[in-house]
């Protein structure tokens, strides 16, 4: 068996982690600094430099850094600023999202000659459900990578992947040879991998969770497998069942080609600081336009709408409000947008983000012939 993962025949029930005859071979595959690598082979000046796409020196947040940019401590989300007081050389470059999402086509396409079981996360990873393949190939690390190769062919750009046999366990393991590897955790292995990883490695477990699960004394996986569920829960509420399962490296959730994106959102990043509502409002409205036309795109409509604010010392806050029924239109969202921002204001301190979120997303034919009248105030 030489990837652990062909037939799954020497998994374990139960609190050996690996699920018996429901075992997959499922492939994590994420592009290695997807933005940054595309810039770097477009522009061959930016080859071998440190390159942070997104943001710029004065203001913004870095969205994607290249390597050689990591090496200094630079990572996404990082403020410019502090971006480059760790790296004085770095090379700011405006993100092109229409380049971006044409190679991303070209990569599903990759994909798809190998499987339709295809679960895009984002424009640079996706889950794939490689247990019955088109070519009938035993080995799922064999079909990695051809993968890899075939991308490396159409784009010239390295991916890494994950493999094992489902979906939490797959992204753990594309992480462990970046860039431009793979890396398998078998049936066997699972359970084991999983008792030695500090919980703040977990995908899905964010800082203040790890840290919250620091203060109960778990660190590792052992420490949050030896938790009993009823603790967990009591804890953590329903993720308590979730932490219980993958700390036995156990993960049921198939590979959903056709899963429904559960948020659409648009943010900016100002120039100058924002102190007065008119200004702010100003720069709502297109951001909820932006939203609007991208959900209007996919025939996609939602109930909740989030607004997002950071200030200038980096505090961030959001509003959030949940209708009824769906919203119809850019006029209803821009409506509660504005009415979410207006009770922040008079600031003390500046604004120097805005952004604007719609979640519980639906088709427009779930609408069905819902009709929302919100009897709120014109926007002009």
């Amino acid at each position: 068996m030489q990837d652990g993962v062909p037939d799954m025949a020497d998994g374990q029930n139960g609190d050996g982690g690996a699920e018996g005859a429901a075992l997959r071979k499922v492939i994590h595959v994420d592009m290695d600094a997807f933005y940054a690598s595309v810039e770097q082979r477009d522009n061959p000046d930016l080859r071998g430099k440190p390159v942070a796409v997104g943001g710029s020196a004065a203001r913004g947040v870095v969205a994607a850094a290249s390597y050689e940019a990591r090496v200094f401590g630079v990572r996404s989300a990082m403020p410019s600023v502090t971006a480059r007081r760790r790296c004085p050389d770095l090379i700011f470059v405006k993100p092109r999202f229409d380049v971006y999402r044409a190679v991303s086509q070209q990569i599903r396409e990759v994909f798809a000659e190998h499987t339709d079981l295809i679960e895009p996360l984002s424009l640079d990873e996706a889950y794939l459900d490689v247990t019955r393949n088109k070519q009938d190939i035993p080995i799922a690390t064999t079909i990695a990578l051809m993968i890899r190769d075939r991308i490396r062919q159409v784009t010239g750009l390295n991916a890494s992947a994950g493999i094992s046999y489902n979906k939490f366990l797959a992204k753990l393991a594309s992480d462990l040879n970046k860039p431009n590897g793979q890396a398998v955790i078998t049936p066997a292995r699972g359970p084991a991998f999983v008792a030695e990883l500090p919980v703040k490695k977990f995908h899905g477990i964010g800082p203040a969770t790890a840290a919250r699960m620091e203060r109960l004394g778990i660190v590792t996986g052992a420490d949050l497998r030896a938790r009993s569920l009823d603790d967990l829960r009591q804890h953590f509420g329903k993720a308590g069942d979730w932490y219980y399962r993958i700390s036995r490296g156990i993960d049921h959730r198939p590979v959903e080609p056709h899963r429904i994106r559960k948020s659409v959102g648009a943010e900016d990043t100002f120039a100058a600081d924002i102190f007065d509502f008119d200004q702010a409002r100003q720069e709502i409205i297109p951001l909820a336009e932006k939203v609007w036309r991208h959900c209007e795109g996919k025939h996609l409509t939602g109930r909740t709408v989030t607004l997002k604010v950071k200030y200038a010392d980096f505090q961030q806050i959001t509003r959030s409000r949940t209708l009824t029924g769906p919203i119809q239109g850019a006029g209803d969202l821009q409506a509660i947008a504005v009415g979410l921002l207006q009770p922040l204001f008079p600031v003390e301190k500046g604004v120097r983000l805005l952004g604007v979120t719609l979640s519980s997303l639906g088709s427009e034919d779930e609408a069905g012939e819902q009709q929302l009248s919100l009897g709120l105030p014109g926007l002009d």
